[in-house]
C-alpha cells in the first residue's frame, strides 16, 4: 500500500503529480471516502495534471463525464453517487468505460463494487481532526 498526506490544499498540485508517478502503470482508479472528504477535488486536479484543460467537475446528475487531455487521450469521471440500483449502470454500458484503455477515476463505488473489474485501483480518503486528508492507494 502506498500512503500519500495532504495537509493543506497547497499541496494537492505536488501530491497529485506524485500519486500518477506512483501509479503511472495503472489507469482505473476506484476513490473510496466520506462525503466532502476531497475526492473530487484531487480528481480535478488528476486532470489538470493529465493535460486535460475542460471544465472538470463532478458529473453527479450525469453518471459520467468525459474530458479530453492535451494529447487527445479520453479520461472518463465518474460518480455514482445518486444512483438509485444497479441496473442504471448496465443501462448506460458501464463496461465500454471500464474495459477502455482509457482513464477512469470513479466516485462512490461501492454503489457498484461487484461491476468494478481486477485491474482497478482501490484509492481510500480520509480526513484527519486537522484536516489533513490521508491517501491510501491499495495496489
Amino acid at each position: 500500500m502506498i500512503t500519500l498526506e495532504i495537509n493543506n490544499i497547497s499541496e494537492i498540485e505536488e501530491t497529485a503529480k506524485l500519486f500518477l508517478n506512483k501509479t503511472k502503470k495503472h489507469k482505473k482508479f476506484a476513490f473510496f471516502g466520506d462525503m466532502g472528504v476531497g475526492k473530487t477535488t484531487f480528481i480535478k486536479e488528476l486532470c489538470k495534471q493529465l493535460g486535460v484543460t475542460d471544465v472538470v467537475n463532478s458529473p453527479s446528475f450525469a453518471i459520467v463525464n468525459e474530458y479530453t487531455s492535451s494529447n487527445d487521450e479520453i479520461i472518463y469521471h465518474f460518480d455514482f453517487y445518486r444512483i438509485k440500483n444497479i441496473n442504471e449502470v448496465f443501462d448506460f454500458g458501464y463496461e465500454e468505460y471500464f474495459y477502455s484503455p482509457n482513464y477512469c477515476f470513479v466516485e462512490w463505488p461501492e454503489k457498484i463494487q461487484q461491476l468494478l473489474p481486477e485491474d482497478f485501483i482501490i484509492v481510500n480518503f480520509t480526513e484527519e481532526s486537522n484536516h489533513k486528508r490521508i491517501i491510501n492507494i491499495q495496489m
